[in-house]
């Protein structure tokens, strides 16, 4: 009898201990939420605030960006500005003069500064009276026979043409030459190409 007590008592301890641990396991992992909790709180607000900054950082590049493209060109205009200072005292003074060589000079000096400052920045015409045509500079008009001259030669600059660091922003706007009626064209040279006729403009009416 006294055994089976033991025994009994033995098991309503070990029955005790597994509650007690039962209990404090439960309560381990309520903490265990409670801190998960928090620390899901935190990095959810921690990555509103960082949305927040990169939103608004964001916003300052596209403006500060804006802010670049719209004053790009400052530099380049305040350098014209003086060009047209010139050009308004010199019309200004064409009123009361009758010298019209000495206005003529002061017009050319006014396009020859002008022309610098377009050449500080990058921007040089395209040569074409005498050159070989080339499709990726001129634009040809209109072609003219000539014997003393290889097909394809410019003769004549109708509209100037010009680059920008190399890159053309428009084409020259030319006249050519062409082989005489009733002879073949010659072979484009290097630098030459066979494509003015494709980008002649009405070139039979306007040399009939």
């Amino acid at each position: 009898m006294e055994e089976e007590n033991k025994a009994v008592n033995k098991e309503e301890q070990q029955a005790a201990d597994q509650q007690q641990k039962t209990s404090q396991t439960g309560e381990d992992l309520a903490a265990q939420l409670e801190e998960a909790k928090k620390q899901a709180e935190y990095y959810k607000d921690l990555f509103l605030r960082k949305a927040a900054e990169f939103d608004n950082y964001k916003k300052r590049q596209e403006n500060e960006a804006s802010l670049v493209i719209k004053f790009a060109n400052e530099e380049l205009i305040s350098e014209i500005l003086p060009v047209l200072d010139d050009f308004e005292r010199s019309l200004k003074l064409s009123k009361d003069r009758k010298d019209l060589e000495t206005f003529h000079r002061g017009i050319e000096l006014i396009y020859q500064k002008l022309v610098k400052i377009l050449e500080s920045q990058g921007i040089k015409p395209i040569e074409t009276v005498g050159k070989p045509f080339d499709v990726h500079y001129h634009d040809a008009l209109m072609q003219i026979p000539r014997e003393d001259l290889a097909s394809f030669t410019i003769l004549e600059e109708v509209e100037k043409g010009y680059t920008f660091h190399d890159k053309v922003i428009r084409h020259a706007k030319v006249i050519v030459s062409s082989a005489p009626a009733g002879e073949n064209a010659a072979e484009p040279r290097n630098g030459e190409t066979a494509e003015p006729q494709a980008r002649t403009e009405n070139s039979n009416n306007s040399e009939g």
